[in-house]
């Protein structure tokens, strides 16, 4: 059986905010209302569905992390540094302002409005390189 990812709720302070700073970060569409939720469009039919917590409630960040071509990092990596946004090469955050070159590949983690981790990379780890 074949197993495909299809969907998943993100918690953000403001969906719009959240979803439209992914949107842009990533360009990609803009995201469509899909009941309370507002849904991003990834590769394959999956999304991320942007939901809005109460402004009282405590968001756990989680971590959400690309596989992307290498133009598709140059732009990504692009934004990050016009908007001046603090990024990693490491989960850790001991390497701010760097990329990684795992496996031969480059990699890049940076946050949300929500707090949420997102890494982008454009070969998988453990593959190599």
């Amino acid at each position: 059986m074949a197993i495909a990812f299809n969907h998943t709720i993100v918690a953000a302070r403001d969906r719009a905010e959240a979803a439209a700073f992914f949107t842009e970060m990533f360009g990609l569409p803009d995201a469509r209302e899909f009941g309370p939720f507002l849904a991003v469009a990834i590769d394959h039919g999956a999304s991320l569905d942007y939901a809005q917590v109460p402004p009282d409630a405590e968001i756990h960040p989680q971590h959400y992390a690309f596989l992307v071509s290498e133009p598709e990092f140059d732009e990504i990596y692009g934004r990050i540094r016009e908007r001046g946004l603090q990024h990693w090469a490491d989960p850790h955050g001991q390497h701010p302002g760097e990329i990684n070159h795992n496996d031969g590949g480059r990699g890049v983690y940076f946050q949300d409005p929500s707090g949420h981790y997102l890494e982008i990379i454009t070969t998988p780890y453990g593959s190599g390189g």
